[in-house]
């Protein structure tokens, strides 16, 4: 039935169907029919005939329990059948692409009335021809993908390289020349690291968790090296190719022997007599993407060092997936190389010095990955708000007790510090060389890494208690928080161990010391 097919009816008119064979209710200004519904509730119908809900009003109930979405699901939408004559809904349901009016739900700088000395105009257009992009786009696609556990839907990676999104996440530089970028919302010249920023920050948004890795996530870390240190013939003819969609890669550098201790890498590349060809053979586990990646940007042991090798998928090559406990989406692998025959023309920069070449890439991904943990924070700060605001306990909304408002200030306060001091270091990335930020930032942005994934976990840990039991259930009111709960640790791992980012923001610290500093 459309909206000009609804019929109107007075709230007099709807309690007069308070029997269990004829059951209508009131939930936010919106007339249901729940006669033959009632039997099929999943809570039993006596949830229904609940002396306050037969012909009433059940707004308060209703959201006490569910979330909105539950009335937009086709089999719950239809038992509409009216409106009340001369009211209006007064839920706060936020259009795609529009921004939340949840405070602290959105950064200050796209909040009412706040001002950035950081984000000009072109980043508040791009911002909002995102968050349409991936309301409309990238977010249904992630729900499917979630609950089948396949891997992100080629064709939206497609709608993302028509837009040149995809090497737009691989930051500003010159391989965006010449390029128009997002259907011309910012030019090539003018894009910086604010605007890698929002869009990182705009994809986490869906707050999937495995479908954020999976989402190209093996890009965004194994394309740089390629792009930076792999001959012009091979570079130009595997970014082609992975930009548009056509084939996918991922970094494969951890194993089970060696995580954060690159140099501990066991996997062996050993030339071929005639120096043509590399021979490759070892393991790499937990790499993101690997089940359906084409390319693998290697790191290997050479006779003297470290050295980076594109690996394209071939005889040899065997991905297996690794079950975790986020989403097969991710595509976590455990990789098997056995005598896999390399053209030595894939080598990425030079022979036994990949330790430089490795190295390079993690600030980065650390920072891409810092962008994303706290957008991902300030998702379940919304969802702590709503829920605090509509849920009654003791006859008074949760917002009431002192304690639930602590571990919510809390959440602010680490929210907001440490997008700050993500802003700070994105303005000194957009104002050094690639030289000077290996130089100057590892232990930086190390060290905020390590920040931002022990306050997002403090945050997760906090919102269970807020959510109760839904905190820790996979459907309903909580799974938001639940889902965050479950994977947050991912953050905390991926990209270097926090206990390793630490020691290294420390390490450059110290090596920095001033030679005659005294108390």
């Amino acid at each position: 039935m459309s909206a000009k097919e609804m019929k109107q009816f007075t709230r007099e008119e709807v309690a007069q169907h308070n029997t269990p064979d004829d059951l209508w209710i009131i939930i936010d200004c919106k007339v249901y029919d729940v006669t033959k519904f009632k039997n099929l509730h999943p809570g039993g119908s006596s949830v229904l005939l609940a002396e306050e809900i037969p012909g009433q009003d059940a707004t308060e109930a209703f959201y006490g329990l569910h979330r909105h979405e539950v009335l937009e699901k086709p089999q719950y939408a239809r038992l509409q059948i009216g409106t009340i004559a001369g009211e209006t809904g007064q839920l706060l349901k936020p259009e795609p692409g529009s921004l939340s009016k949840v405070p602290y739900a959105e950064p200050t700088w796209l909040s009412d009335g706040y001002y950035s000395p950081y984000f000009k105009e072109s980043h508040r257009r791009l911002q909002d021809a995102m968050r349409k992009f991936v309301d409309e786009v990238v977010y249904p696609d992630a729900i499917a993908r979630e609950e089948d556990g396949k891997r992100p839907s080629v064709s939206v990676v497609k709608k993302m390289a028509e837009l040149n999104l995809n090497v737009m996440r691989l930051g500003p530089g010159e391989h965006l020349k010449g390029l128009t970028l997002m259907g011309g919302i910012v030019t090539p010249e003018e894009f910086d690291y604010f605007h890698e920023l929002i869009l990182n920050q705009e994809f986490a948004r869906t707050g999937f968790r495995g479908y954020q890795d999976g989402f190209n996530g093996g890009m965004v870390i194994g394309l740089p090296p390629v792009l930076h240190f792999a001959r012009p013939e091979v570079r130009d003819r595997v970014m082609k190719e992975v930009l548009s969609g056509e084939k996918f890669i991922s970094l494969a550098i951890t194993e089970a022997f060696a995580g954060s201790d690159v140099a501990g890498l066991k996997t062996t590349a050993k030339k071929t007599e005639d120096g043509k060809f590399w021979i490759v053979n070892g393991t790499k586990k937990w790499i993101t993407n690997g089940t359906f990646s084409d390319y693998f940007t290697v790191g290997c042991k050479t006779e003297k060092g470290l050295t980076a090798i594109l690996v394209e998928r071939c005889d040899g090559v065997e991905t297996k997936g690794i079950k975790t406990s986020y989403s097969s989406t991710a595509g976590t692998a455990y990789i098997t190389f056995d005598n896999v025959k390399v053209p030595i023309e894939n080598t990425l920069g030079p022979v036994n010095g990949g330790v430089f070449v490795i190295l390079s890439n993690f600030n980065h991904e650390r920072w891409v990955m810092i962008c994303a943990s706290v957008r991902t924070q300030r998702n379940i700060i919304d969802e702590c708000l709503k829920w605090v605001s509509q849920r009654k306990a003791f006859g008074k909304p949760l917002s009431s007790q002192a304690v639930i408002r602590a571990k919510i200030a809390e959440m602010i306060a680490r929210v907001e510090s440490t997008q700050s001091w993500l802003e700070n270091i994105t303005h000194q990335m957009n104002n050094m060389s690639y030289k000077q930020q290996a130089e100057l930032l590892a232990g930086p942005i190390a060290l905020l890494k390590m920040h931002a994934t022990r306050t997002a976990q403090d945050t997760a840990r906090d919102a269970v208690q807020i959510f109760g039991g839904r905190g820790v259930t996979k459907t309903g009111m909580g799974r938001v928080i639940e889902h965050y709960h479950r994977t947050v640790a991912f953050d905390a791992l991926l990209g270097g161990a926090e206990d390793v980012l630490g020691d290294l923001g420390v390490r450059q610290a110290i090596k920095n010391m001033p030679k005659n500093a005294r108390l």
